[in-house]
């Protein structure tokens, strides 16, 4: 169990909110997540987190793949279906699910990647599944999306952090430039 006041502390992480699916022998289900990353530069890799007590791991096990929809700020109701066990609804939405070129996608996502899982790692009480990118697919890609923190619940990500013409990145390189440094290399600097 987590100490609550670190609870707190990793609270303030909010995530983009993604639906993951996965198809074998006939059978799809999904799982809400805001665990899900890129985790490479130099690839296409994801991981996802999921939970092996999950309906849909599974199927991500043995199908070997798993497509991932980013889900819209409107799409909270599609989020809070998936958030729990499909049993617990009796898989009632299935209208929350379409098939993209073989792959399990949400509806009018925001848009979607199909992956190929290629390593795990088992964690205290969730498997971490690292995958390449094969498939993608774009909805609404102009649209909001929809973000999770355990502080501040649902939230639509729709207002800009900084204004119009304002580039902290240009202001930067000026400093460096005023402080005497060469400021020339600085657009390859570390992706990290």
């Amino acid at each position: 169990m987590i100490d609550p006041k670190l609870k707190r502390a990793l609270g303030q992480a909010a995530k983009g909110v993604e639906v993951v699916a996965a198809t074998h022998g006939g059978v799809t289900r999904a799982y809400t997540s805001h665990w899900v990353s890129q985790v490479s530069f130099e690839e296409p890799i994801i991981m996802a987190s999921v939970s092996p007590k999950h309906d849909t791991y599974p199927l991500m096990l043995a199908s070997g793949a798993f497509t991932v929809s980013f889900l819209a700020g409107d799409q909270v109701d599609i989020g809070q279906y998936f958030s729990y066990p499909g049993r617990r609804f009796h898989h009632i939405a299935e209208e929350y699910l379409t098939e993209v070129d073989g792959h399990p996608v949400v509806v009018d996502s925001l848009a979607w990647i199909h992956c190929e899982t290629f390593e795990t790692k088992t964690m205290a009480d969730h498997e971490l599944l690292f995958a390449r990118v094969t498939g993608y697919g774009y909805g609404r890609l102009k649209e909001a999306p929809l973000v999770y923190s355990s502080r501040h619940g649902w939230r639509v990500a729709s207002d800009k952090a900084r204004g119009p013409g304002e580039s902290p990145r240009d202001a930067l390189l000026a400093r460096l430039a005023a402080a005497g440094y060469d400021a020339t290399g600085a657009d390859e600097a570390d992706e990290d």
